[in-house]
């Protein structure tokens, strides 16, 4: 029976490749990789020829069966990605679990990896964190995704891209509050950049259009977690009355419960059924507040 290789490359800087890993890449029969074409150039470097498939999303549910296969036939399969660790907010857990049920060896071999990378220097606390992978795209689900986080007291480790890197920002900010950040940008790479201080303060200055314009590379945040249970209560006061604002403003825009609590879940980042909550209760006080005023004589 053969083994799967599960891979890390380097994330920028090709010296950061690991001994154990250059010879593994030279051994097996085959490379499964991310994108062939960044892989044969990682293996050129090497001086290492080799056969390479490709193994990302879209081919993912029918290679993972097919690799398995040639496992159990005896050959030895290397994993790799475009960068940094396989199936680290990366393809492959197809071909891990199906191998793992099928009985064949799989083989970590560590090394590079960008949230790691990015802990290592950020000068925030590493003794417990939590790797959320990229934040959702669309600005809604990235509200409702950050208030999930919210009360993590762990380091928060974010992937994002260069461009939605200003309006995430923002939403951090917001409903996170003032906390510490570092703001990793094309690490190891020629360019790399370490960010630190404040998220509104970073958001503020992200958020303006020229800085904007010049962010490229991928980027990787990490965030200080919730500090004390001190803070809990004014964070859920303040939030709560910033929901009871926007659903007030709703209902006297003619919006019907329902209705208020679907677009400020959305704008805020919050559960539906908590805004709902609050929109039942004040549509409840207004309309008890008509009666009371049409009950006053003139």
């Amino acid at each position: 029976m053969g083994t799967i290789y599960v891979v890390a490359t380097p994330i920028g800087n090709l010296e950061d490749i690991t001994l154990r890993a250059v010879r593994i890449l030279g051994e097996v029969d085959v490379v499964a990789a991310e994108d062939t074409r960044r892989t044969r150039i990682l293996l050129s470097h090497l001086g290492i020829r080799k056969r390479v498939i490709s193994y990302h999303d879209a081919v993912e549910a029918a290679r993972a069966p097919e690799l398995v296969g040639r496992a159990l036939a005896g050959e030895s399969i290397a994993l790799v990605s475009d960068a940094g660790t396989p199936l680290v907010a990366d393809p492959g857990y197809r071909l891990v679990t199906a191998a793992v049920e099928s009985g064949v060896p799989v083989v970590p071999i560590p090394g590079p990896s960008a949230p790691l990378a990015l802990l290592s220097c950020a000068g925030l606390p590493t003794q417990r964190f939590t790797f959320a992978g990229f934040l959702p795209s669309r600005a809604s689900a990235r509200r409702r995704f950050v208030a999930d986080l919210r009360d993590l007291r762990e380091t928060l480790v974010l992937f994002e891209t260069a461009k939605r890197l200003p309006g995430s920002l923002a939403d951090l900010a917001e409903i996170l509050g003032p906390r510490p950040v570092a703001i990793g940008r094309e690490l190891t790479k020629r360019f790399e950049e370490i960010v630190r201080g404040d998220l509104r303060e970073l958001a503020e200055r992200f958020g303006d259009t020229e800085a904007a314009a010049r962010l490229r590379g991928e980027i990787v945040l990490a965030i200080r977690g919730r500090d004390d249970d001190s803070a809990a209560p004014a964070d859920e006061a303040d939030l709560e009355s910033r929901i009871l604002a926007h659903v007030r403003a709703r209902l006297d825009q003619g919006e019907a419960p329902s209705q208020a609590a679907k677009h400020v879940a959305a704008e805020l980042g919050v559960p539906r059924n908590e805004v709902y909550r609050h929109a039942l209760a004040a549509r409840t006080e207004r309309a008890a507040r008509e009666l009371h005023s049409d009950a006053e004589p003139d």
